[in-house]
């Protein structure tokens, strides 16, 4: 098992991890607590992680917060979820403005409520001259319906006349994708033991490596952090060619 001081050597681990945080409500539940303390929990983890992502060159990381498949869950946890996500923002903003790092919200903010997207605007301004570590929050995000919006907005450009119909390839789509200032991830890592990816970077993630583990979110240590992200060194990373 990896410690707290092991450090991945650089140039050989992922520049880009995205994970996918699962396991709050169980750990809470096996715990004889509500769902929505492991959510509290699971938020106490993301701010250890962060803070690990310097030290083995990770630049950019990217959390599945709430899916747009999310809403299907009791109106209670939804309510709960939105006041974590609201106390997050306010608790945290300072320590992230500290820290160096730069936060910006994916996915769709219509269906939040008015409070919450303010604080988000004003986190993603208050930041936006960091540069240490770029978080990446998917808030009310799904994959294909990020794909449904930018095609539509990448449509009314044809429409307008802005865009040609033979000028669109996968260059042009990626520029109207939630993502399109970040760069593609190179690892994604879901803890919880399910090994599924929830329509969670449907596009950008065609060529990531995967990690499923059995942890679940709120126990996810840096510890366990560094022992992943070591193992990506060792991967042959082909980009559907064949190594010579």
């Amino acid at each position: 098992m990896a410690t707290d001081e092991q450090k991945v050597t650089p140039g050989t681990g992922p520049r880009h991890v995205a994970c996918i945080m699962d396991g709050n409500g169980r750990w809470a539940t096996s715990r004889g607590r509500p769902r929505l303390f492991g959510h509290h929990m699971g938020a106490r983890r993301v701010k250890e992680i962060v803070r690990a992502c310097p030290d083995h060159g990770v630049k950019y990381l990217t959390i599945f917060a709430f899916s747009t498949e999310n809403w299907k869950r009791t109106q209670s946890e939804v309510a709960g979820l939105m006041k974590l996500f609201r106390r997050y923002i306010q608790r945290e903003a300072r320590d992230l403005l500290a820290e160096g790092v730069r936060v910006r919200f994916i996915g769709d903010r219509v269906r939040l409520d008015d409070k919450l997207v303010r604080l988000m605007d004003e986190l993603e301004l208050l930041t936006s001259r960091n540069d240490r570590v770029h978080l990446t929050i998917a808030l009310n995000y799904g994959g294909r319906d990020e794909l449904g919006r930018a095609t539509k907005r990448l449509a009314a450009e044809v429409a307008a006349g802005r865009l040609s119909p033979a000028d669109v390839d996968e260059t042009t789509l990626a520029r109207f994708l939630d993502t399109h200032f970040l760069p593609d991830p190179d690892l994604v890592i879901r803890t919880s033991g399910e090994a599924r990816i929830s329509n969670f970077l449907l596009w950008q993630s065609a060529y990531a490596e995967y990690e499923f583990i059995d942890t679940l979110w709120p126990d996810f240590t840096k510890a366990e952090f560094a022992r992943v992200l070591g193992g990506f060194g060792a991967r042959d990373r082909r980009f559907g060619a064949v190594t010579a």
